[in-house]
């Protein structure tokens, strides 16, 4: 076997990606997950646009 085969795996390595938000497809499971995290200000927001008719929703917390 090569050198390579011996190296340690690294945790480092892969996809350095940012964590996407917490969506959600109806205004009830919205809140109904900010009141189980604690949240209490905040505001739901449409990702898809605001005349879509589909429905993708994300918690902006207000500070």
């Amino acid at each position: 076997m090569s050198f390579s085969h011996y190296k340690p795996i690294l945790l480092c390595r892969g996809r350095h990606r940012k964590r996407r938000p917490k969506t959600f497809t109806s205004e009830e499971a919205a809140k109904k997950w900010a009141d189980e995290n604690g949240i209490k200000k905040y505001v739901i927001e449409n990702m898809k646009g605001p005349f879509s008719k589909e429905k993708k929703l994300r918690i902006v917390e207000k500070k």
